[in-house]
């Protein structure tokens, strides 16, 4: 098992844990992601932290397809390798309706299919075989309907790069997850529950790698958890109920929230339901208070190093190749490092 530190993205101001991502470099940590919503962007960061760092990779977790065009995507991706010596990552997401249409302007319907469209695009320019063009139900490279000049001419990219630089995909929708395993070089999940991975995940990720032909080894299993170290376990888990009560109840709208419903297969559908309709009425601090512990201890790690390290032993049974730590305290890093590395 790999360690990386998941840094997210920024509130009002950016404050970069610089310092955090540097110690995480030295002792080994494998990758480092940054994130993005409606604020600041996802690759942004990583430019600034590639200079400061020698070896730790940079990905993104994610970018939003909807934000870019695959040509845009592409040529990021490839900037950000060339000058950080090969360490990019890149992280894709769909995002949900509410970022894609009331933030980007675009539409969200068929995600899937557009999805493995954007793949396909993003896979070409990097293997510069020919030039570009594409014929897609989303995508049209040379683009020739309605408003074209009919000047567009197929392309290949002048940056010259590695082939095979390696895209992930997040996902925890059950046929979204097939689609990473079947497309892509690594999953990203989230609130991930170690003892649901065969129930809730291990189906859809045996259909997506038999679809491709591909072995389990060939699939990084990369989820991301949050770490709080403290003797007051309550304290810890009430640190981590505000990023679930924001994603349960905040993420997306009644009836589409993927949060929400991978919430609802691990059991916990009464009480999603409750936050959800808090949250959505303004009564955040409501949410919060209603977000269980139970469900808050299964998907994080909280408490004592004893405590922590006695349930990390939990993560170890599960087919993951790299754990992403959500955490701001240099002890947990090097806490997770002397578990794993």
């Amino acid at each position: 098992m790999r360690l990386g530190l998941y840094l997210g993205y920024s509130g009002p101001n950016i404050n970069l844990p610089t310092e955090l991502v540097k110690e995480a470099d030295r002792i080994g940590y494998y990758i480092c992601w940054s994130a993005e919503a409606y604020g600041s962007d996802a690759v942004s960061p990583l430019a600034w932290l590639g200079p400061q760092t020698k070896q730790i990779r940079l990905g993104t977790a994610i970018m939003q397809m909807a934000a870019r065009t695959p040509s845009s995507t592409a040529m990021t991706a490839m900037t950000i390798d060339q000058l950080s010596g090969e360490r990019f990552v890149l992280g894709l997401g769909v995002s949900g309706p509410l970022v894609v249409e009331g933030w980007h302007g675009q539409p969200y319907a068929r995600p899937l299919a557009r999805t493995r469209e954007y793949i396909e695009i993003v896979r070409a320019i990097f293997r510069r075989e020919m030039p570009l063009e594409y014929d897609g139900q989303y995508y049209q490279i040379p683009y020739k309907a309605s408003g074209s000049t009919g000047y567009g001419r197929p392309l290949k990219s002048i940056l010259r790069n590695r082939s095979d630089l390696p895209i992930y995909l997040a996902a925890i929708g059950p046929k979204n997850v097939a689609l990473a395993a079947e497309i892509a070089d690594g999953w990203l999940p989230i609130f991930f529950i170690p003892e649901y991975y065969q129930e809730t995940f291990a189906a859809s990720v045996s259909s997506g790698l038999a679809a491709a032909s591909k072995q389990q080894s060939e699939l990084d299993i990369s989820p991301s958890v949050m770490v709080v170290l403290g003797d007051d376990l309550e304290s810890c888990w009430n640190i981590v109920k505000p990023m679930l009560a924001l994603y349960i109840g905040g993420m997306g709208a009644r009836g589409n929230n993927y949060y929400y419903d991978l919430v609802c297969r691990y059991g916990y559908e009464e009480s999603a339901t409750k936050i959800q309709q808090l949250y959505l009425d303004g009564q955040k601090m409501e949410a919060i208070e209603c977000v269980p512990e139970a469900l808050v201890d299964e998907v994080s790690l909280c408490g004592s190093k004893e405590r922590i390290r006695d349930r990390f032993s939990r993560w170890k049974k599960v087919p993951i190749t790299t754990l992403n730590i959500i955490t701001f305290d240099v002890e947990v890093i090097r806490l997770m490092a002397e578990l794993v590395l």
